[in-house]
């Protein structure tokens, strides 16, 4: 019965947030949830815990925090203890030492957001979109020592709808996500999930993204632009220059007007931009740096942007 099987739970962000939930509702024992500690956010730089602390609070689960787990006897100690029969990992933020792989009965038990082996990282959701992927979906898998190269234990494939962006497309793979975790656990329980070793020749890596991922390459094609756009919110963005000022840009799609790379055309209150492949990219909605986001008429009349001038 779910009621008997042991669970540590690790997880961090919101996107671990619902399968935590859905162990609970399901029934199942979660004696431990393991999360980061509480960082510095916001203007004032307060403490503020993690989605998943914040909610653990809110169901009464036990907590820690550690702050590294690899070398850390207090904490080996603890989940021994436990004698968890699975440990679930969800977006923890940690790499899972040996001796927590040897511990439970069933192993670590991971919810990845790809059809492993595409996209292994940190970023699986926004790769998924920067790259134009029509499909993409959840795994279950068994952790190993390596970066998400485990064996595979349940997938779903989930549609990538052409107005997805990373925050929308995750909030639907968690939720998925989830069910997935319950249907695996309970299939390990009763033996009818068993797993499978991933093709690493088929391996795609999904990298953490950092603050250049977002500066606009106008010699990429108008369709790339616009998948990295929606694959890269809320963060790093799409971003580029105007007149030595940053101009970030939060809506587009391609135009059918032909111009230079990162030049502009003016017409009427539309503005549009030439990218790569002979494609150009009509600007929606912009954010000038230090301003508020804005429609592009707003930008047009503001600031004037002439014909030929370039962005970048």
């Amino acid at each position: 019965m779910a009621q008997s099987f042991n669970l540590v739970f690790c997880g961090t962000p919101h996107f671990a947030v619902p399968t935590l939930e859905t162990l609970i509702a399901s029934g199942f024992n979660v004696s431990l949830v393991v999360t980061q500690p509480d960082r510095p956010r916001g203007r004032g730089l307060a403490l503020t815990p993690s989605p998943v602390k914040a909610r653990a609070v809110e169901l009464g689960l036990p907590i820690t925090q550690p702050d590294k787990i690899k070398n850390n006897p207090e904490f080996q100690s603890l989940l021994s203890s436990l004698s968890p029969e699975a440990i679930i990992v969800v977006g923890y933020g940690h790499m899972i030492p040996q001796w927590m792989l040897d511990l439970p009965r069933y192993g670590n038990i991971n919810l990845h957001a790809s059809l492993l082996p595409k996209y292994r990282g940190a970023a699986p959701i926004q790769w998924a979109i920067a790259r134009g992927e029509s499909v993409t979906g959840v795994t279950t898998m068994r952790i190993d020592s390596g970066l998400d190269t485990g064996d595979i234990l349940l997938q779903r494939e989930v549609p990538i709808a052409r107005e997805d962006n990373a925050e929308t497309l995750s909030s639907r793979l968690a939720a998925i996500g989830a069910d997935l975790m319950i249907e695996t656990l309970r299939g390990l329980q009763t033996g009818k999930v068993e797993s499978r070793p991933q093709d690493h020749a088929e391996a795609t890596l999904a990298p953490v993204l950092n603050k250049e991922d977002g500066r606009i390459d106008f010699h990429r094609t108008a369709q790339e632009i616009c998948h990295r756009l929606r694959g890269f919110q809320p963060w790093p963005g799409a971003f580029t220059t105007f007149r030595g000022k940053t101009l970030q840009v939060w809506a587009a799609q391609p135009s059918g007007t032909e111009i230079a790379p990162g030049e502009l055309a003016v017409q009427g209150d539309r503005l549009s931009v030439g990218s790569g492949k002979s494609t150009a990219l009509e600007l929606l909605e912009l954010q000038p740096e230090g301003k508020k986001r804005m429609p592009v008429r707003d930008f047009v009349h503001g600031y004037h942007p002439e014909t030929g001038e370039k962005l970048g």
